[in-house]
C-alpha cells in the first residue's frame, strides 16, 4: 500500500502540513475554508470545483481531515471531537497567513457537523457558514443527546475493525465499482465526476485508509447533540442541497428554533451541487457571503434579526409555538 504523502494531489495548490494534518491553499484575499465530508474514501478532492473557482478571489484552504487524504491515517479513535479540534488548529494556520479577520467556511455533509461545532465553540473565528447537504437534519427525530455525545452504535466499530476481516471488508467497500455505485447515489444520476471517482479509488489504496471510514460506518462520527449545536450558532448560515440522490431529506430543519434565520437553497442537482450547477450555486453562495459582510442594514437590525422576526411571525400563523 502507498503512503498518504505519495498520493497524487487532490487539488492544484500549495500543500502544507501542520501537526499530523495536510491542507491545500491557493489564491489571495479574504480566507475561505472548504471542508469535505466523511465516507468510505474521503478527501479534499470533494471540494475541487469550489477550490478552483474561489482561488481567483480569496485565499482558499481545503484540509484533509484526520485519517483522510494526505493527513496521517493512524489507528486511533475518530470522532467529532478529533475533527473539531482539527478545524480549530486549521483556524490558527489561517490566522497566521491571513491575519485576524474572521473566516468564511463551507462544509459538505458530515463535515457540516464538525464546522458547526467549531463555530459554536469559537464564534469569534468564524464569520459565515455554508452547509452543503448537512447531516443530522433528516427525518423529524431531534438529536439532542448529552453535550459531545455521538450516535455510535455500541459494539459495531469493534466488529467492523476486528481482524482478520477489517481490511478485506474495507477493500470490498472501496472497489472501483462500489465507489462508482455510491457516487451515482450521491449525484442521483449515472453521470458522475470521473476525476473525483478516480481519486477516491487511489485514496482508498493508501496504508491506513480504513481506520477513519470504519468509525464513520459505526456512526461514531455523527453527533447525538447536533440539533443543540446547530441552534447555538450565532453566525449567518446558508444551507444548500440538491433534489436528487440519497441526500434530499431535510425535514429536521423544522425542529431548529433558529431555522428561520437560515437561508436555504434547493438546487436541481445531487448532494454536491457545485459539481453540476456551479453557476447557480456560486450565485447563491456569493450573495450569501455579500450579505454576511454587509452586517447591519439601514434600519439598524442584522439580517439574522430580521429573519428571526419573520420566522416568529410565520410560526404564529402556522400555529407553531
Amino acid at each position: 500500500m502507498a503512503d498518504p504523502t505519495e498520493l497524487p494531489p487532490a487539488l492544484q495548490g500549495e500543500r502544507f502540513r501542520f501537526g499530523d494534518l495536510s491542507c491545500y491553499v491557493a489564491g489571495q484575499g479574504p480566507p475561505l475554508v472548504l471542508i469535505h465530508s466523511m465516507n468510505a474514501s474521503p478527501s479534499a478532492a470533494e471540494v475541487r470545483p469550489l477550490f478552483d473557482r474561489y482561488a481567483a478571489s480569496r485565499t482558499v484552504f481545503a484540509p484533509d481531515l484526520p485519517g483522510c487524504g494526505c493527513s496521517d491515517r493512524t489507528d486511533r479513535r475518530y470522532d467529532p471531537r478529533l475533527m473539531t479540534d482539527a478545524l480549530h488548529a486549521l483556524a490558527e494556520q489561517v490566522r497566521r497567513r491571513c491575519g485576524e479577520q474572521r473566516i468564511d467556511a463551507l462544509a459538505v455533509s458530515t463535515g457540516c457537523e464538525f464546522l458547526a461545532r467549531a463555530a459554536m465553540e469559537r464564534p469569534e473565528r468564524w464569520r459565515c457558514l455554508a452547509l452543503v447537504s448537512p447531516t443530522g437534519l433528516n427525518g423529524r427525530r431531534p438529536q439532542r443527546g448529552p453535550p459531545g455525545s455521538t450516535r455510535a452504535i455500541p459494539g459495531l466499530h469493534a466488529v467492523l475493525s476486528a481482524r482478520p476481516w477489517a481490511q478485506p471488508l474495507y477493500r470490498a467497500l472501496t472497489r472501483p465499482k462500489v465507489i462508482r455505485y455510491f457516487l451515482r447515489r450521491t449525484f442521483g444520476r449515472d453521470d458522475i465526476d470521473e476525476a473525483l471517482c478516480a481519486h477516491a479509488v487511489r485514496n482508498a489504496a493508501v496504508a491506513g485508509a480504513r481506520f477513519a471510514p470504519l468509525h464513520f460506518l459505526g456512526a461514531g462520527l455523527f453527533s447525538a447533540d447536533i440539533h443543540d449545536v446547530y441552534e447555538s450558532l450565532t453566525q449567518p448560515v446558508w444551507v444548500s442541497h440538491g433534489v436528487r440522490g440519497d441526500f434530499t431529506d431535510f425535514r429536521g430543519l423544522s425542529l431548529l428554533a433558529n431555522a428561520g434565520t437560515w437561508r436555504v437553497s434547493a438546487l436541481q442537482a445531487g448532494a454536491m451541487p457545485y459539481f453540476e450547477v456551479m453557476t447557480d450555486f456560486a450565485r447563491a453562495f456569493d450573495a450569501f457571503l455579500h450579505d454576511g459582510a454587509r452586517g447591519r442594514d439601514e434600519a439598524g437590525m442584522s439580517d439574522s434579526e430580521l429573519a428571526r422576526d419573520a420566522f416568529r411571525e410565520r410560526s404564529v400563523r402556522l400555529g407553531r409555538r
